[in-house]
């Protein structure tokens, strides 16, 4: 009962957060001209453009970027069994945005920038799984084989921006925070025949996850082929990951406070987990890229900055609390 209560609430919060999309956006629009977009979607004025080719596919990219990043996040956890661990933990944001600030630097948008991106971000993947395949796909080596690329990677990139004008210095940056506002066809289309499908792979490999979850060991007594499940959900995590930054730059917390709450609310069971963290990261996301055009309007936070500053608060709570019951 208790997790239809926690389904029921995440639904409704997120219908609330669309409405919220579509009522505020960065523009103002009356309710009566939102309204009549709505219902007459075949009439392209202002308020029926803005609707129709802004707003609704921003609120698609929020839903699928967040629910992307926090699936991630499950499936990086239960794998590493490290509750810290998140959608960029293995360095796959690190050859992203490498990739997005050369394209960027160089004058390239759309799809060149998407694919060097996307690029980057596979190629940290594939040196991440090689270097742990020398040792077994241990955790410790995945782990170690993440940090060290994304500083590797954080380096070069700082190296290329410090031989860059002022000018590509801030394009670069205002990327790097994350931005869903520049969302175009392409994008969408990569998000829903790319992410979604990847996304049904963790709701279909829960049983896996929650073995994986007691440990390598454990998981190898009950019969599990262990390095190829890891390397197979690590792949589809890192994809996932990969897409998301290519489209939306670097989004913080989203991985790391939804599976976290999400495992307070419904248990640790990844059947339940699993459709509620990607249920709560469309939420969020939604919910924050509505705050961040409502905030300072007509200008815009990127929503980067949203989502990091309610992860800061959120473990920051979280931290008092267990201090005190400590």
């Amino acid at each position: 009962m208790k997790t239809l209560r926690v389904f029921g609430l995440l639904l409704v919060l997120l219908v609330a957060g669309v409405a919220a999309g579509i009522a505020v956006g960065g523009t103002y629009l009356p309710l009566e001209d939102i309204l009549r977009a709505l219902s007459h979607p075949q009439e392209r004025d202002i308020s029926g453009v803005l609707l129709w080719e802004v707003r609704l596919p921003r609120l698609l990219m929020a839903m699928v970027i967040g629910s992307g990043l926090a699936g991630c996040g499950v499936v990086l956890q239960a794998i590493l069994r490290n509750p810290l661990a998140e959608p960029y933990t293995l360095g796959v944001s690190g050859g992203g945005a490498l990739g997005a600030v050369i394209a960027l630097i160089l004058g390239l948008s759309g799809l060149p920038m998407v694919a060097l991106c996307f690029g980057g971000c596979c190629l940290s993947m594939l040196l991440v799984l090689g270097l742990a395949a020398l040792k077994g796909f241990s955790n410790t080596m995945l782990i170690l084989s993440g940090v060290i690329l994304s500083f590797l990677f954080s380096s070069v990139m700082m190296l290329v921006l410090a031989l860059s004008s002022a000018r590509d210095v801030h394009a670069s940056v205002m990327w790097l925070m994350g931005n869903l506002g520049a969302s175009q066809g392409l994008d969408i289309k990569l998000m829903v025949f790319g992410v979604l499908p990847l996304l049904a792979v963790p709701a279909a490999m829960a049983r896996d996850l929650n073995i994986l979850s007691l440990g390598d060991e454990q998981a190898g007594h009950l019969g599990m082929d262990v390095n190829w499940t890891k390397a197979a959900l690590l792949i589809v995590a890192a994809l996932v990951t990969g897409m998301c930054v290519a489209v939306s730059g670097i989004i913080s917390f989203i991985g790391l406070v939804i599976p976290h709450t999400m495992r307070r609310l419904v248990g640790p069971d990844h059947h339940v987990l699993v459709p509620a963290s990607l249920i709560g990261g469309a939420t969020l996301l939604v919910l924050s890229d509505t705050l961040a055009q409502a905030l300072i309007r007509p200008l815009e936070l990127p929503v980067g900055v949203v989502t990091g500053i309610l992860g800061g608060v959120f473990f920051l709570g979280l931290l008092l609390r267990q201090g005190e019951v400590a």
